[in-house]
């Protein structure tokens, strides 16, 4: 008899448990990520050819209590190992968790590997080889606390790789994950019907469907595995091995030949679908399975009854957020109007997609898909369904609507293609939304924190939901920024790899707008009157853009007839973005863009350069590395404007800006400073921010 840790993926242990006692085992034990069995060697080669939830088979060759390195490396130095395998043979070492002595796995696996080439020559024998990519045998060794184990990789590889599956998508569902959704969703009540129908509408490269099709027609997950590890292993039994494999190839042929279901896999994607005819062959199953294209949302079922199982998408990268949300629920409307009488099985990243299919689910198993927790839910259509009624929230609709008809008439009036047109008018919907030309950028607020997380997710899908019927817009062309508390440099870090990238109007100036890469688009709107103060006023002046961001204050004081534009800021790739804008515009003339901390410079170009407007339009906080120090708008900001005037015309002006919403301007230490201070902050809120109190400060600043 023979020990092994049969391993499997972390919530799956107590249907590794079920499925190795079909195997007649003497002994199973279940414990945290997998479970313990003793076997004969037909046994094992049996659990090893038809174990469809396994991950991995460690057989056990020694374990030893250790308290020292040097104690690990006389049991592994002086344990016979040329019992194991030849020298002839190459081998790979696999080691995990650790103590005081090894804090690496690559350090331990280095170790192990010199234990055992330095036993094979203390025996007189030549030295193994290692090989990495495709070792004859594989060797895992694991401390924990004071005990160490070292194992046969009984079966090489992992246990996932069917054999089948040398092409897949983007986000591959393990083989194994597949097996126990299956068994969770109730295949073997379905496979006990005469006809049973099987059927995924999301196939991608056809891992579940593929699955069921091994189960239904009892194809042995191993078969068609082309490397074991135990083939040269010392013990190794061809003859026993041979009948395990001869026994699975006559079931499989006999379960195809009796099968009389459907299985059926489908997918929007005709390059995936594709995939999948290929893996499906691979394991002598494409003829029995249908594959097609075929939208999810907009599918028919195949029978009068079945069972469906599915993987939809996640959703996980920014700005695939409402493009998923709209999925999930146009799919839930299409299950509960076109499969009633099947059993349903939806697998999904995140408990409120879910929720999008306004279903009843009577089950759910937290599983992890990778890294990836994930939600199973299971729901049964063959009995009467809750209605769900949508929610009552028309005040949200209406009001959108009503904002959209005023403010549409204005942006035209002002030759504007970009505005605000939501803007947390309704408390609990607590988001600001935004139109781009043809485009809605959706961007969430911070929920108050006595809000629970639950209820403000389900309030922003509601909202994503309703954006389609209450303003003018595809829905692929909603885009969600959850914009919560920034720290740092968050706020400026890419999000996203996928861009779309506009061209706007405003006041005349095109701007370049990212709607996708960052938080912010690349455009402040709120401050869109006080860029038309520049261009209308700086004609001949010299004009000063600190902290310039993007430039859009300086492309307007260049429109207007600026002598010379400075804009200042620590960012290359924002400062390229400006000169972007500037070529947008056709603009030439002496015009700097200069990488640098804004007071940094300041301090150095004083007395050397003075400018007639200086636009300080200052982050609220900032602690970036390329800083001296860092910045804190409300602490800092009579320092930085007192800086500076060191830099301002006799008869200049200073435009200073910010967007802390419970920010004081300290006049009286501006007054000390000889500056006098001109409110004009209700006079710079464009007509689509008046709903939003705080949006910004704004100041016009001159010498006393």
């Amino acid at each position: 008899m023979y020990r092994f840790f049969i391993a499997c993926s972390k919530g799956l242990e107590g249907l590794l448990f079920d499925e190795l006692q079909e195997f007649n085992l003497s002994h199973v034990k279940q414990t945290l990520a997998g479970c313990y069995i003793e076997a004969d060697l037909q046994q094992a080669y049996t659990v090893a050819m038809w174990s469809r939830l396994a991950s991995r088979m460690l057989l056990q060759l020694g374990e030893k209590e250790v308290s020292s390195l040097d104690e690990i490396k006389l049991a592994l130095t002086q344990f016979s190992w040329s019992k194991v395998f030849d020298a002839n043979r190459t081998f790979v070492v696999d080691f995990s968790g650790g103590n005081d002595d090894i804090r690496h796995t690559q350090f331990g696996a280095q170790l192990v590997k010199d234990c055992i080439v330095d036993n094979f020559r203390n025996s007189g024998f030549e030295r193994p080889s290692i090989d990495k990519q495709d070792p004859d045998i594989r060797i895992a060794v694991r401390v924990h606390k004071d005990k160490l184990t070292w194992s046969l990789d009984f079966t090489g590889d992992g246990m996932h790789k069917r054999g089948y599956r040398l092409q897949q998508g983007e986000a591959p569902l393990r083989e194994t994950l597949a097996a126990a959704i299956l068994v969770r969703a109730g295949i073997k009540n379905e496979l006990e019907k005469d006809e049973p129908v099987i059927f995924d509408p999301f196939c991608g490269s056809g891992t579940l469907v593929i699955e069921a099709a091994m189960m239904a027609m009892d194809h042995a997950p191993g078969l068609s595995r082309a490397h074991w590890g135990f083939l040269f292993w010392h013990e190794h039994s061809p003859q026993l091995w041979h009948d395990v494999l001869e026994q699975a190839e006559q079931r499989f042929k006999e379960g195809k030949k009796n099968f009389k279901g459907h299985l059926k896999g489908s997918d929007n994607n005709p390059h995936l679908v594709a995939k999948a005819k290929d893996n499906a062959k691979r394991v002598l199953l494409h003829e029995v399975i249908e594959f097609e294209v075929a939208d999810a949302t907009n599918c028919e079922a195949p029978a009068e009854s079945g069972l469906l199982v599915c993987n939809p998408p996640y959703g996980e990268r920014l700005g695939e957020a409402v493009e998923t949300l709209l999925l999930y629920r146009r799919f839930g409307r299409q299950l509960k109007d076109t499969f009633q009488n099947w059993h349903i099985a939806v697998l999904a990243g995140d408990e409120q997609l879910l929720k999008r299919l306004k279903l009843r689910s009577h089950k759910k198993y937290p599983l992890l898909n990778g890294a990836i927790p994930v939600n199973l839910a299971l729901y049964d259509l063959t009995k009467e369904q809750p209605d769900f009624a949508e929610s009552q929230a028309d005040d949200l609709v209406n009001r959108v609507k009503k904002n959209h008809a005023k403010l549409s008439k204005w942006a035209d009036k002002e030759g504007l293609d970009c505005w605000r047109v939501y803007d947390a008018d309704i408390p609990e919907y607590n988001a600001a939304i935004d139109i781009y030309q043809d485009y809605v950028v959706v961007q969430e607020y911070a929920a108050p924190k006595d809000i629970p997380e639950g209820v403000a997710n389900d309030r922003l899908w509601f909202m994503l939901e309703s954006l389609s019927s209450a303003l003018p817009v595809s829905e692929d062309k909603i885009i969600l920024k959850r914009r919560q508390r920034q720290s740092g440099k968050q706020q400026y870090e890419r999000q996203s790899q996928d861009s779309t990238v506009l061209t706007v109007n405003e006041y005349g100036a095109k701007f370049e707008v990212n709607l996708t890469d960052y938080l912010d688009t690349g455009l402040f709107m709120d401050h869109r009157l006080v860029r038309k103060e520049l261009l209308d006023k700086c004609e001949e002046l010299d004009v000063l853009n600190l902290f310039a961001y993007t430039c859009t204050a300086s492309v307007q004081a260049a429109r207007a007839g600026a002598a010379r534009v400075v804009s200042v800021d620590m960012s290359k790739t924002y400062l390229k973005w400006g000169e972007r804008n500037f070529a947008l515009n056709r603009l030439r003339g002496d015009y700097q863009f200069i990488q640098a901390d804004c007071f940094i410079w300041m301090r150095e170009q004083r007395g050397k350069q003075l400018f007639d407007v200086i636009f300080l339009d200052p982050p609220t906080f900032s602690n970036s590395k390329r800083m001296s120090g860092t910045l804190d708008i409300q602490r800092d900001h009579v320092g930085l404007i007192k800086t500076a005037t060191g830099m301002l015309k006799e008869d200049g002006v200073i435009l200073f800006s910010n967007n802390r919403k419970k920010f004081r301007i300290d006049t009286e230490g501006l007054d000390k400073a000889g500056l006098e201070v001109n409110d004009q902050t209700q006079a710079s809120i464009p007509e689509d921010f008046k709903r939003h109190r705080g949006i910004h400060h704004y100041y016009i600043i001159s010498r006393a």
